[in-house]
């Protein structure tokens, strides 16, 4: 079953601001800027994660150092999975971080159903 245009759009914003919080909390030296439903992190050594909406195909799309990637939402586990992977977008993001700004970072908190 295909996510209503309306769920899919609150299951993005719930995700773009819980991983606004979450670098927000984390104390490190990010610039976060949201606009028009795109997310940008941008680390202090200039590499960025850009998080945008396809709205046609209800994914979550994530530009990275590392490649894009694109993320459907599985409403039986409620979370996002890479459409050719099937890695968590948690587990990608914990990956992704570490490899881009050398910290360690949980995104556990990360379930948009869950707050």
């Amino acid at each position: 079953m295909s996510l209503t245009e309306a769920r899919f759009h609150d299951l993005v914003d719930s995700t773009q601001n819980a991983l606004e919080d979450i670098f927000d909390d984390s104390g490190l030296d990010v610039d976060l800027e949201s606009s028009a439903g795109v997310l940008t992190v941008k680390f202090e050594n200039g590499t960025q994660l850009i998080f945008s909406r396809q709205e046609p195909l209800r994914q979550l799309w994530l530009a990275a150092r590392s490649g894009g990637f694109h993320f459907d939402y599985n409403e039986e586990d409620r979370n996002w999975q890479c459409d050719t992977s099937d890695e968590l977008l948690s587990e990608m993001l914990a990956r992704l971080v570490q490899e881009q700004a050398g910290v360690e970072l949980g995104f556990d908190e990360l379930n948009p159903d869950e707050n």
